[in-house]
């Protein structure tokens, strides 16, 4: 279907305004696809809701693609197409396996090859990144690929043996190979954390440590794959489920349901979550809309000073990674705090030796 629908040659400014006949297209042959190529069952799985299930998968399935109107792709598009395969589960698609064989089949033989096709999108019609914090953010389209991928590399576990925490895999590079583009050209294709990382070397261009410093944090990890699989897993929960911009385009049915659950116990509060920008209400509507003492909806990240230092306000970074000091040859990073007016002359000489990334990731010791 992608090499269905030419480029657009007409002048843009951002994505390729082709997407748009592409994204028809696929909503075109949407029912189509899932009526070939699943199971009677599946279709016709008993359920409480009174749409059928091809009305419940449809919109998960066009919501995986990204968004035609805004000419973007982002980890809640992702984060829809892992509700596909999850309503799927639920129909009877998708079988538990005790040894874990059906689960790796479902990530190497489905999700891989998604995550593989969605690149090509964006490459070809060239989608902005949805609601990327920049060089602030793990990656500017996924996630998903730096939870499974880590997990690859952890320690080898039986089917009843816990979640390991810490260590790697015998056979597996060093975390800190991924800011060696050669290094990581050789494991690209065996790996999705690498693949991932491959398909940033793709798009972007200069040292790793300055365009992707929180991955860049999160290699100097001393305690094996184990730790950064574990931390991925936090940060994901923290930076996609928890995040409005992201859940407020996912839809809800009867088989992912918008309902409180009365026993839950109120979120703990994590380094992840702490960072979020705390929303003030204001007491009058002169108050509000002067803006004077109170933060309403988003303000530009570099006019509210941020008490961690780094990143833009509400920012979420890695909290389980070291800070790595940047390499020698690379350029020195301006300080992230708020700027006081110095001369030209003073600001060049703190700016020397000032080799620091900008970004911190605590949980790599």
């Amino acid at each position: 279907m992608v090499d269905d629908v030419p480029l657009d040659p007409g002048p843009r400014r951002f994505g390729n305004i082709a997407f748009r006949r592409w994204y028809q297209l696929l909503e075109d042959r949407a029912s189509g696809l899932l009526q070939d190529y699943l199971p009677d069952s599946v279709i016709s799985f008993p359920h409480s809701s009174k749409e059928s299930a091809l009305t419940e998968l449809q919109p998960y399935l066009l919501g995986s693609f990204g968004s035609s109107q805004r000419l973007d792709y982002g980890t809640g598009h992702e984060l829809s197409f892992l509700a596909f395969l999850g309503s799927i589960w639920k129909l009877g698609g998708l079988k538990f396996s005790a040894d874990g064989n059906e689960e790796r089949g479902v990530v190497l033989g489905i999700l891989e090859p998604y995550l593989e096709l969605v690149r090509k999108i964006i490459l070809k019609y060239s989608l902005e990144p949805a609601g990327s914090h920049g060089v602030w953010g793990l990656d500017d389209h996924s996630f998903i690929p730096y939870i499974f991928g880590s997990a690859q590399y952890g320690p080898a576990v039986g089917p009843t043996d816990p979640t390991p925490t810490e260590g790697s895999h015998p056979d597996a590079p060093k975390p800190g190979n991924v800011a060696t583009a050669n290094l990581v050209e050789k494991e690209r294709a065996k790996n999705m954390y690498f693949g991932a990382v491959g398909f940033i070397y793709d798009v972007k261009k200069g040292p790793f440590w300055e365009h992707s410093p929180t991955l860049y944090d999160i290699s100097g990890v001393r305690a094996g794959w184990a730790k950064i699989n574990k931390g991925m897993l936090k940060m994901y929960d923290a930076e996609v489920l928890s995040k409005f911009p992201v859940v407020q385009h996912f839809p809800f049915g009867s088989l992912f349901r918008w309902e409180r659950d009365p026993d839950a116990k109120a979120p703990v509060a994590t380094v992840h979550t702490a960072s979020h920008p705390i929303k003030q209400i204001p007491s009058s509507p002169i108050q509000a809309l002067s803006g004077r003492n109170q933060t309403l909806g988003t303000q530009l990240p570099w006019t509210v000073p941020n008490a961690a230092g780094s990143g833009p306000a509400g920012s979420t970074q890695a909290p389980w990674a070291v800070h790595r000091s940047v390499p020698s040859s690379g350029v020195p990073v301006a300080s992230n705090s708020i700027a006081k007016h110095k001369t030209s002359e003073e600001q060049i000489n703190e700016s020397k030796g000032s080799m620091q990334p900008p970004t911190k990731a605590s949980w790599a010791k």
